[in-house]
């Protein structure tokens, strides 16, 4: 169905970023004209003033233009102040903003000392304790009434000392009566946010700036959409804070946080990004500005025809309806291809890097939960047998020519493929951009069920463009399955995963897309620890397919591992976050399709890990809650004999499965 376009961002073709009013905080303002900034939070103590201003001074150094810190408690609040000092007699003056979640008397203190306070409307004076019963109007309106009183005595301090206040949602904290209203939905989070606001309103308190955070990127994504369309119905334009909330750590934390701040970026929306990771905060900063950078020249990309009517709805997930050729597009999960076209294969052990291992003296395949599914070869083949479950792609001049096509398939341009009358009568793949999609080419493609498209763009704004090619193919009613194609030249690894992440990540979570190719060429070492030596193609292909995986996981498009749901710790927690989490993964990870979160602290848990099967939470000195969804099932447990409770309530689940021995993957 073809629907005009609620507005979300300027446009989805043209790069522009989307218009705020600016929200001064300190000296460094945020939206309007000024630059996307970067920001991260403290992991120390806040008590400890020195470990937090230390850790602070890295922060900025390493390219944080904001520094939050929480502020638990009145004792906190009040330390803020000593913090602040600190940093001003050392020459730092990056504004500071203070971390609030159930505690109204800390943050009325906090405003009156910092430049910024952050709230989360879900934790601060609502209720929230998952319960389940029906609000009438009247007891709605009540509930209203209380939160409006309880707030506004905070309001008044901001306004009249000049602090900024961030209104933070997140996915996973919404109220009992938002709960019951709107149900756990981008809706519901939105809504959450905005009765906040218009309290402000009412004051005449303007310096807002909101966030819309969830662990699902999707969730993320649509729910940042949805403000901007209530935004513009009441005729607010704040500045937008991005971010993926508890993201986790290591390349699945980056590949999760590109995701959803990439998507929103490809879009022009954003003025502030902190990428939530289960590392030190000076390890966030790079990433965020790495992010950031990737759009300060987009505007001078080459022109995309413009589109006034969209043929999905960008608030909801719906897959692009497609026809299944050979196990590719229908209900099967998207794909991944592995491009061999520039290395050689001689033997079985060069298709390790991409998920299979084979046993000699029995002669079997072994295949790795992420093991990629098609091979491109360019014009070369494979000098011995295959698995049946892999299949080849070979260019159509080459492929015509073989003796035997058993697990071939033929790869065609467009050129080729019109003249061409040699097909393969099981699987086709046609190669091509927005621009060769005429009338000739669409009829053809359309009345042939053999074939899979693989669309491919070289536009700077490639993801517009590609997003742009899928709605022509829904307007003409085309279903053939698609594999996005992605090639990037002279990047960083780093830039590689992020900005693949973004590109590819941004259409699978509106639906679009069946497969996924990506392809890359550089030498230059990246912070995994590469050394200076130069990049060789056996880890490049081992780098893409894990990359490619990790996209499709973090899309929740095709699962192949745990998922860890991970906070990114601050001085609320209640263990090391990083050294847990690693000893909980090398425990678990083999568990593929189940979700554990590892929360340092109540804040962050239970509310916050909204969709996880199972949570581990701090809830006091050495002591863990464990949950079964947003159960708890037992309190109190020693730090020493946690995980191995953890483990025991899976497999009470029968969710448990013990490891493979000897797995190279």
């Amino acid at each position: 169905m073809i629907q005009t376009i609620k507005k979300y961002c300027n446009s989805l073709t043209e790069y522009s970023r989307y218009k705020t009013r600016e929200v001064k905080i300190g000296d460094v303002p945020l939206g309007g004209n000024n630059p996307i900034r970067i920001q991260s939070m403290t992991i120390t103590d806040t008590m400890n003033t020195i470990a937090t201003v230390e850790q602070t001074i890295r922060m900025v150094e390493a390219g944080c233009e904001y520094v939050r810190i929480t502020a638990p408690s009145i004792n906190e609040a009040k330390n803020l102040e000593n913090i602040k000092k600190e940093l001003r007699a050392r020459g730092y003056n990056v504004p500071l903003i203070a971390d609030i979640h159930f505690t109204p008397n800390a943050a009325e203190l906090a405003a009156r000392i910092v430049e910024k306070v952050r709230i989360n409307p879900g934790n601060y004076v609502d209720k929230k304790k998952f319960e389940q019963f029906e609000y009438t109007d009247q007891e709605y309106l009540e509930e209203l009434d209380r939160i409006k009183e309880r707030f506004t005595p905070l309001v008044k301090i901001c306004k009249e000392c000049g602090t900024a206040m961030r209104i933070g949602t997140n996915h996973g904290s919404l109220s009992d009566r938002i709960m019951n209203r709107f149900g756990d939905t981008p809706l519901g989070m939105v809504e959450s946010a905005l009765e906040f606001v218009r309290i402000c309103e009412a004051l005449d308190y303007h310096s807002i700036v909101l966030s819309m955070k969830a662990s699902n990127p999707q969730v993320m994504v649509q729910a940042y959409r949805l403000l901007i369309q209530k935004m513009e119905d009441e005729g607010m334009n704040y500045p937008i804070h991005l971010g993926v909330t508890e993201a986790g750590g290591g390349e699945d934390g980056r590949i999760k946080s590109a995701v959803g701040i990439g998507a929103l970026l490809e879009d022009g929306i954003g003025d502030t990004i902190r990428v939530s990771l289960t590392e030190d905060p000076e390890y966030e900063a790079p990433v965020a500005i790495s992010l950031a950078d990737r759009y300060k020249s987009r505007q001078n990309h080459t022109p995309i025809k413009l589109i006034s009517e969209i043929p999905i709805d960008p608030i909801t997930y719906k897959r692009r309806e497609t026809f299944e050729v050979s196990g590719i597009g229908g209900s099967n999960v998207p794909v991944v291809i592995a491009d061999y076209s520039s290395r050689n294969i001689s033997t079985q052990k060069d298709l390790t890097d991409i998920g299979y291992r084979y046993d000699e003296p029995s002669d079997k395949w072994f295949l790795a939960d992420a093991a990629a599914d098609i091979i491109y070869l360019g014009k070369q083949d494979i000098p011995f047998t295959l698995p049946e479950n892999l299949k080849l792609i070979i260019d159509c001049d080459q492929w015509e020519n073989l003796d035997s096509k058993k697990l071939r398939f033929p790869l065609f341009n467009k050129d080729e493929y019109l003249r061409s009358r040699s097909f393969s009568d099981q699987l086709n793949f046609l190669r091509f951009k927005l621009s060769d999609l005429g009338e000739e080419l669409s009829n053809k493609i359309k009345s042939d069920n053999r074939l899979v498209l693989i669309i491919e763009t070289e536009n700077e704004h490639g993801m517009a463009e590609q997003r742009r090619l899928f709605f022509e193919l829904i307007n003409r009613e085309i279903k053939n399955p698609v594999i996005i194609k992605r090639d990037y030249q002279k990047l960083s690894l780093d830039e590689v995963r992020l900005y693949s992440s973004t590109d590819f990540g941004a259409l699978l979570i509106d639906g679009l897309g069946d497969g996924v190719w990506l392809t890359t060429e550089t030498e230059k070492s990246d912070s995994e620890k590469i050394s200076k030596r130069t990049f060789v193609k056996e880890l490049k292909e081992k780098y893409i397919n894990r990359t490619l995986f990790g996209i499709l996981q973090a899309t929740r498009t095709r699962i192949s591992k745990t998922e860890y749901i991970a906070c990114p710790s601050c001085g609320r927690t209640l263990f090391d976050l990083q050294e847990t989490t690693e000893m909980i993964r090398k425990r678990t990870e083999h568990l593929k399709g189940v979700k554990i979160a590892i929360m340092g602290c109540i804040v962050n848990g239970p509310g916050e890990m909204a969709d996880a099967d199972y949570g581990y939470v701090g809830s006091g000195v050495d002591k863990i809650t464990l949950y079964k969804g947003k159960d708890i099932v037992k309190r109190s447990v020693p730090s020493s004999q946690a995980v191995d409770e953890l483990i025991d309530l899976i497999r009470e689940d029968g969710n448990w499965s013990e490891p493979a021995g000897n797995d190279i993957f």
